[in-house]
């Protein structure tokens, strides 16, 4: 899908940014590229849509060399999200979708379906699309970003920081939908970000630079198991301890399979009841065919009891949650760094499975970091036992 052959790039006064740069990315590839402030990765990104001209080597896209291509034409048919997101204020969210498509000349019809297409990608109303950006959160604004970059149906993605300037929370949860979203559409996408978590979260493969060259190109957990010298170990950080253990890496392997749950039409006093029986002070939402939808906890029922009869009453939609075949890395950072009691585990269609919660990481660092080689019961064992009793934060 896409090569550097020898790419280098010189400015005046003989400084290289890039030196002798050969990658090979294949097609449906998630590619981040990650390293100190100058090291190169920006550089890299730019050259490959021609913002940047390489001073030496060849950049192929589908084995064909792009300095032999129409520059305009060749960055229409790459998609590119900056952090600034660089949506125009003066357009509605719709014309801002398909910027690109009008600038390939396709027909209104063919524009205003592929918008409302989009948009239900990323879950917004297709009302939405008659709003102006300043109507938008952040967040929101950076999902029509990244639908800009779709909207023509690029195969190639190019995505410079584009979650740096969000908060935490809004960045988590974008990372998570984005790559659901690149899983499902097939495309190639190059990422750069200063964030290892970030890396590590999304990358198929990741591009460790230092001064311009390549230090390690492999997968997140190759570079952690094995990293390629001293400067990768520093850069990624001896804090995430959970690759420690090679044996648990997926989140079914530690969840609890039978997470507290409660349908949103039953009654306040049956959730405090449930609550009482299952000594919890959250439950989890879920409609008739166990789809999650949300959850409600103590604070919320005593913050309404004068008003509110029902669980559909103060249900909180917002909640954060992971598949029960994501890497448990994944779900330590969420937990352990978010400050969160717990993760709801869902399946594909979205189908409460289970729950991991803080206590049962907790216990597997630990495990990790002060572990006892003489106790035979595993950290699987362990944290099972622990998250049995330990929905809602106790």
């Amino acid at each position: 899908m896409l090569k550097f052959e020898h790419v280098t790039k010189t400015y005046k006064g003989g400084k290289k940014a890039v030196k002798d740069l050969n990658l090979d990315i294949q097609k449906g590839e998630f590619i981040c590229f990650i390293g100190p402030s100058g090291c190169g990765k920006t550089t890299t990104m730019k050259m490959i849509n021609r913002l940047i001209e390489p001073s030496e080597g060849k950049i192929l896209i589908n084995d064909k060399d792009i300095l032999k291509e129409d520059p305009v034409k060749l960055r229409r048919s790459i998609g590119y999200v900056i952090q600034q997101i660089g949506l125009m204020p003066h357009m509605t969210i719709r014309d801002n979708i398909v910027l690109v498509p009008k600038l390939l000349k396709w027909s209104d019809e063919k524009k205003h379906e592929r918008a409302k297409e989009l948009i239900k990608l990323v879950d917004l109303p297709e009302e939405y699309l008659d709003k102006y950006p300043y109507e938008l959160s952040g967040g929101q604004q950076q999902r029509i970003g990244v639908l800009r970059a779709l909207a023509a149906d690029q195969t190639l993605i190019l995505m410079d920081e584009p979650f740096g300037a969000l908060d935490p929370i809004t960045r988590d949860a974008l990372q998570e939908e984005f790559k659901n979203l690149q899983q499902e559409l097939g495309k190639t996408i190059i990422f750069v970000t200063h964030d290892m978590d970030e890396a590590l979260k999304l990358a198929d493969r990741i591009v460790i630079m230092r001064d311009g060259q390549v230090v390690q190109f492999d997968t997140p957990d190759e570079i952690l198991r094995h990293p390629a010298d001293s400067f990768v170990e520093d850069f990624i950080g001896k804090d995430r301890l959970i690759e420690a253990q090679p044996n648990v890496t997926m989140v079914s392997q530690i969840m609890n399979a039978n997470p507290v749950s409660i349908t949103a039409d039953k009654s306040l006093q049956a959730a405090i009841q449930l609550m009482k029986e299952r000594r919890v002070d959250t439950l989890l939402v879920v409609d008739e065919q166990n789809i999650l939808k949300g959850f409600i906890d103590v604070e919320q029922i005593d913050s309404n009891r004068r008003t509110a009869t029902s669980v559909v009453d103060i249900l909180e939609k917002n909640v954060f949650y992971v598949k029960e075949d994501a890497l448990l890395r994944d779900t330590v950072q969420r937990i352990l760094k978010r400050g969160y009691k717990y993760v709801p585990v869902v399946d594909n269609h979205k189908k409460l499975v289970g729950i991991v919660t803080r206590a049962s990481l907790v216990d597997m660092v630990y495990d990790s970091i002060w572990g006892d080689d003489t106790d035979t019961t595993s950290t699987e064992q362990k944290g099972e036992e622990l998250v049995h009793n330990s929905q809602g934060g106790e």
